[in-house]
């Protein structure tokens, strides 16, 4: 196989892999594949570097089953269960989980959570080391997803912020911000146990080594070796930073579109623009992480809610 990607790194197949940039720092298509048909190892290490490099990288016409979605997962890693909890859609595919997203800024009694950036499942001590969405039904236009680079957004800071930030570590907990109405039954499942984790605020990559900024607005409560006061002003910054355009990709989807993250190296949002009318809905598998260590040593801990450290055999 001869892949053409930055490099012209040339393989032994019988296809052609194109890896296409989608912006300066985050995000690249991948063509010349079909993912419902198995995959020789050069393939699986031609998809997996162009991920490394580019963060998420994006299938098109892609039409998968549940089975051969999870089988493809499961060239990457090991699957997870679907969500710690959530109650699984599919009793035969525990793994998938199903999000449902539908127009109701119309609806004066509906629910309605803010959107926000966020690292999948950052709450727990191993996060997912990535994740992968299937689109089932999209509606014509609007609905798309937007990932950023933690690398490129730690890479940018000032040399005092990263000196700064090195030494710290933040609390992550499974908090949906609800913005109108009541929980929903969704919500109130999704924290129905809590669940905490203590991460390094600068996290380095198990695999590129690269120094990451993990903090989200979502899921990252407080810096534990700050004051509320303080911390409240240095994440709102850092978030700020996390987010900025330049090192982010916007994601079209279309039926049969898939996207594969690097779920330690990303942070992304939902869409919050869903068609009236139209229904958008993904399918989603995560595969087996580890924890994170920081440049000082430290490594992510499930945490109580004073931030103290909970035993192996213990319940966050």
């Amino acid at each position: 196989m001869s892949v053409i990607t930055e490099s012209q790194e040339t393989m032994d197949a019988g296809y052609r892999l194109e890896v296409l940039p989608m912006s300066q720092h985050t995000g690249a298509e991948i063509h010349g594949v079909d993912l419902r048909e198995p995959m020789d190892e050069a393939t699986v290490r031609a998809i997996r570097t162009a991920l490394l490099r580019w963060k998420v990288v994006f299938f098109r016409d892609q039409e998968l089953t549940r089975d051969q979605h999870v089988a493809f997962g499961r060239r990457f890693g090991q699957v997870s269960p679907g969500h710690p909890t959530l109650t699984p859609r599919f009793p035969e595919h525990p793994e998938i989980v199903m999000i449902e997203k539908e127009h109701h800024r119309d609806n004066p009694d509906a629910n309605e959570i803010e959107h926000r950036w966020h690292n999948d499942l950052s709450y727990m001590a191993a996060p997912p080391m990535g994740s992968i969405l299937r689109a089932v039904s999209v509606p014509p236009f609007g609905s798309d997803t937007e990932w950023t680079n933690l690398a490129a957004a730690y890479a940018t800071l000032s040399p005092p912020i990263r000196e700064l930030i090195d030494e710290m570590t933040a609390v992550h907990h499974n908090v949906l911000h609800v913005v109108r109405g009541e929980p929903n039954k969704l919500a109130r499942d999704f924290m129905s146990t809590r669940l905490r984790a203590r991460h390094p605020v600068v996290t380095l990559h198990p695999e590129t080594g690269e120094r990451q900024l993990y903090v989200n607005p979502d899921y990252t409560s407080h810096i534990v070796e700050l004051t509320r006061q303080e911390s409240d002003h240095l994440l709102a910054m850092l978030n700020e930073h996390v987010c900025s355009r330049e090192f982010t990709v916007r994601f079209q989807w279309r039926p049969g579109s898939i996207a594969f993250w690097d779920n330690r190296a990303t942070a992304h949002i939902a869409p919050a623009d869903v068609t009236p009318g139209h229904r958008r809905v993904m399918e989603r598998i995560t595969l087996d992480g580890t924890s994170f260590v920081g440049p000082t040593g430290f490594e992510s801990v499930t945490v109580d809610g004073s931030g103290a450290a909970v035993p192996d055999n213990g319940s966050p």
